[in-house]
């Protein structure tokens, strides 16, 4: 991997955040770009290995949304809402002047997706959702409210892999310590020789804001993707794309691609092999 495979680019929002977004070159220029959408508390550089293998023949897009990675904070919290992040998003677009895009969001990222294709219907050509859908289960939510924003400063990178590996160690199984040092360098900024995490403690004062336990229906919004090949993934573990939520959207929409990402939780990281080969599956068969 080098720098040289990517782009840095920032952009200001309609309030005057300074905003970033990675811009990865199609080797073979010509198709739709994707659009890759983190989670809720992660940045762009989860779609790194992603990103890499797609930009062979499609131009690849993964922005850090407000209050991560590189991206400015915001310093009013109630501003980190669905709402500005899709207003952000538009302006990201247009600064890289693209208007139509296949969209790849993972978790909070996959709910813009939805409501992207509810919201600016011309604008995807396909989607592509990673645990998550049109109900979020109630243990996931909790779980989520209850560390985001509250994670305590670490001294180094080893304890930085350990808060990693205690947050999200139930997703992630079998990951060794290799892993969990690589998961860290994707979740942490290094200030003065230590790392920080790289999400506004702010995020977690507007999830715990919201009514306790309330999780929007996104059922009526989930209809948007009817017209549009679409293809889901859950991790066989997940709190927070129940199987039967998982089950209703495949009812809903008949046409829709599923895989099941073994032993893994919220979310799949999309580096496992059956991951991998549904979604090149999924995008060599768009027109």
């Amino acid at each position: 991997m080098d720098a040289n495979d990517w782009q840095d680019r920032f952009f200001a929002s309609a309030d005057g955040l300074r905003l970033h977004y990675r811009d990865y070159a199609a080797v073979e220029p010509g198709r739709v770009p994707v659009l890759c959408l983190p989670g809720l508390t992660r940045n762009c550089r989860d779609f790194e290995a992603t990103a890499l293998r797609l930009r062979h023949t499609r131009r690849v897009l993964s922005p850090d949304l407000r209050g991560r990675g590189r991206s400015q904070h915001d310093p009013n919290w109630q501003n980190y809402h669905p709402g500005t992040y899709l207003a952000d998003l538009a302006r990201l677009l247009e600064d890289a002047a693209v208007d139509r895009v296949i969209l790849l969001g993972t978790s909070l990222g996959g709910i813009l997706s939805m409501l992207l294709c509810a919201t600016a219907p011309r604008l995807p050509v396909a989607v592509i959702l990673n645990d998550i859908g049109p109900e979020v289960a109630a243990e996931g939510l909790q779980r989520i409210s209850s560390y985001v924003g509250r994670s305590a400063p670490v001294r180094n990178w080893d304890e930085a892999a350990a808060q990693m590996r205690a947050t999200y160690g139930l997703a992630m199984p079998d990951a060794s310590d290799e892993d969990w040092h690589a998961f860290a360098r994707r979740s942490y900024i290094e200030v003065d020789g230590v790392p920080q995490l790289a999400v506004d403690p702010g995020i977690g004062e507007a999830v715990r804001a919201a009514p306790a336990g309330a999780a929007p229906d996104l059922w009526p919004v989930f209809t948007a993707l009817r017209l549009l090949p679409a293809l889901a993934i859950r991790g066989a573990v997940s709190d927070v794309l129940s199987e039967a939520t998982f089950d209703r959207m495949a009812r809903e929409k008949p046409d829709l691609v599923r895989v099941t990402a073994a032993r893994r939780g919220h979310p799949p990281l999309l580096d496992e092999p059956e991951c991998v080969a549904a979604i090149d599956e999924f995008l060599a068969r768009l027109p």
